[in-house]
């Protein structure tokens, strides 16, 4: 069986298909030759499930998405007091490469706007290495492969970097700069170079999703402090002059990036990506932020949707005898939220029932939200597919009537006539 989950993500890219408007960035040649037609969008839970859909396996540059980790590994190696001392953070409310220091100490507004970036690079120890192969290293381990640098894309930035280049000299004649101007921009601008895709950009958000834990290795590669401080600066300066707007709208802590990327962060439950080169006027992707808009919409990923997310909604699994044929029975329980919901789905393409009858018992859930209620929706019509009968046992009818384009629908139990049946 395939996931329901990309079943939805499919529907996301050809829903979005129409949007055209925007242009790739023009200030790097580079960028300015990327397909504009490119898209893909990748999800990533705290268990480490990846889903993508689209150009899902393009490389392309990280560019500013690199901020916020250069900046987590700035804070472990020189702790958060040093680094507050260079680095401040309030939202500029002006663009990524605008002159925003503070006026009276000189120092950066954040380290999500270019100054900021450069200042935190300068910060990153080299421990034998250069900062450039350090930084590398952690983005490998956050995504669990071997990174590299675009050259093709590094030289382009280079070649059009006087105005960084002033930023740096700037800051360092504030003593704002703990490093060389010239080396610390050429460090920052290899450091946006690195080539990713969206499926990478999507377990390394979720490492910060859980909580600084690499979900795949189980390596903590980031304190939790150090961790909860990244997402809250994500939250209120990610997204440049646009950062308000994107709050309320789509209420996630993000980062974007001039190739088109975007990055998203639900704390407890999952990272997500998206990819569309056509930017607007704030250097995001067009299309990239209607997609993360459709997914904090249909998803349920509003920070301030209340909910207590569970990390599995499956309670217990077992093989019984109902009414005298043999059954499996999935007991569920907590809130059905995007992260509970995708983990009993992972369970049921992973280990799929080997029973004719399959009985979900919902008398232990106490909230069903709408993307649990699809995603359950559509996993029933895939077992009915596979020829299952479906039995739901839903005594505070969280989940509607179903049923699915053939006339077949799910048989409703209550929690008497299951006692019953399985005496």
């Amino acid at each position: 069986m395939r996931s329901p989950i990309l079943d939805y993500l499919d529907t996301l890219i050809s829903e979005t298909d129409h949007i055209s408007s925007g242009e790739p960035a023009d200030y790097i040649p580079e960028l300015a030759a990327a397909d504009p037609d490119k898209v893909a969008v990748a999800l990533c839970t705290v268990n480490g499930t990846v889903y993508a859909s689209g150009d899902a396996d393009h490389q392309f540059s990280i560019q500013s998405m690199s901020k916020p980790f250069a900046y987590a590994l700035a804070i472990e190696d020189q702790g958060l007091e040093r680094v507050r001392d260079l680095i401040g953070v309030e939202p500029s409310g002006e663009a990524f490469n605008e002159l925003s220091l503070d006026p009276e100490t000189g120092k950066p507004r954040n380290p999500m706007i270019n100054a900021g970036a450069i200042a935190t690079h300068a910060l990153i120890a080299s421990e034998g290495q250069s900062r450039v192969e350090r930084v590398l290293k952690f983005f490998g381990s956050l995504s669990g492969r071997t990174i590299e640098i675009d050259e093709a894309v590094a030289s382009s930035e280079l070649a059009t970097g006087d105005r960084n280049l002033g930023l740096a000299y700037l800051l360092h004649s504030s003593g704002q700069l703990a490093g060389d101007p010239q080396e610390s921009v050429t460090g920052y601008i290899r450091q946006c170079a690195a080539s990713v895709t969206v499926s990478d950009l999507a377990l390394m958000a979720a490492t910060l999703a859980n909580g600084g834990v690499q979900p795949r290795t189980g390596e903590r590669l980031l304190c939790r402090e150090s961790t909860r401080h990244l997402l809250s600066v994500m939250a209120s300066c990610g997204m440049y002059d646009a950062a308000g707007d994107w709050l309320t709208g789509v209420g996630i802590p993000a980062k974007s990036g001039v190739a088109g990327g975007i990055i998203g962060v639900l704390p407890g439950q999952v990272g997500v990506a998206v990819f569309s080169p056509r930017l607007d006027g704030h250097g995001n992707s067009v299309r990239g932020v209607e997609m993360m808009q459709r997914l904090s919409e249909d998803l349920g990923l509003h920070l301030m949707e209340a909910s207590r997310p569970a990390r599995s909604a499956l309670r217990e699994t077992r093989i019984v005898s109902l009414e005298g044929r043999p059954a499996t029975i999935y007991v569920l329980q907590g809130d059905l939220v995007l992260s509970s919901i995708e983990a009993l789905v992972h369970e049921l393409i992973q280990s799929p029932p080997t029973t004719d009858v399959v009985v979900f018992d919902m008398a232990r859930v106490d909230e069903v939200l709408p993307v649990a209620r699809r995603t359950s929706s559509e996993m029933a019509a895939k077992l009915l597919d596979e020829g299952h009968r479906i039995v739901i046992v839903d005594p505070e009818s969280m989940v509607e009537d179903f049923t699915d384009s053939r006339g077949r629908g799910i048989e409703r139990w209550s929690p008497e006539r299951l006692e019953s049946a399985l005496a």
